[in-house]
C-alpha cells in the first residue's frame, strides 16, 4: 500500500475511533477522559503527517515523472536532430554528386562543341582552299585563253 493509502486508513481509523468514543460514555475520571482525548489528538496529529508526507511523496513521485518525461524529451529531440544531420549531410552528398555529374557532362558536351567546330572549320578551310584553287585555276586558264586568242594562236568562241 502506498504512503497515501496508509495516510488515508490513519485517519479513518482515527476517525472511527473518535466516533466509538462519543458514541460510548467513558467511565472514569476526567482525567482518564483528558488522557484519552489527548492520545486521539496524538493519533490525529499523527494522521495529518502521514498525510502531509504522503503529499509530499506524491508531489516527489510527479517531480520525478516530469523530470523523467522531459529527459525523453531531450533524448527524442537529440535522435530527431541527428537524423535530421544524416539526411541534410546525404542530401548534399547527393547535391554534389549530381552537380560533378552535371560538370562532367558539361565538359563532356564542350568537348564535342570543339570537336564538331574543328572539324567544321577544317572543313570550311578545305572547301575555301578548294574554291580558291578552282578559281584561281579558272583565272589563270581564262588568262591563257585571253593571251592565246590575242597572239592569234586560237580563235574565242
Amino acid at each position: 500500500m502506498n504512503k497515501k493509502g496508509q495516510a488515508e486508513k490513519a485517519v479513518n481509523q482515527a476517525e472511527e475511533k473518535a466516533a466509538e468514543t462519543v458514541a460510548e460514555p467513558q467511565a472514569g475520571s476526567p482525567e482518564q477522559a483528558g488522557n484519552y482525548l489527548a492520545e486521539l489528538l496524538s493519533q490525529a496529529e499523527n494522521a495529518y503527517t502521514m498525510y502531509r508526507q504522503a503529499q509530499k511523496e506524491v508531489a516527489n513521485g510527479y517531480k520525478k515523472q516530469e523530470q523523467q518525461l522531459e529527459k525523453e524529451y531531450r533524448e527524442a529531440e537529440k535522435r530527431a536532430s541527428e537524423a535530421l544531420d544524416r539526411a541534410l549531410d546525404r542530401a548534399r552528398k547527393a547535391r554534389e554528386q549530381a552537380e560533378q555529374q552535371a560538370e562532367e557532362e558539361f565538359r563532356g558536351a564542350l568537348a564535342r562543341a570543339e570537336e564538331t567546330y574543328q572539324k567544321s572549320a577544317a572543313e570550311a578551310m578545305k572547301a575555301h582552299k578548294t574554291a580558291t584553287e578552282q578559281a584561281w585555276k579558272k583565272c589563270m586558264d581564262a588568262r591563257e585563253d585571253a593571251w592565246s586568242i590575242f597572239q592569234g594562236e586560237k580563235v574565242a568562241r
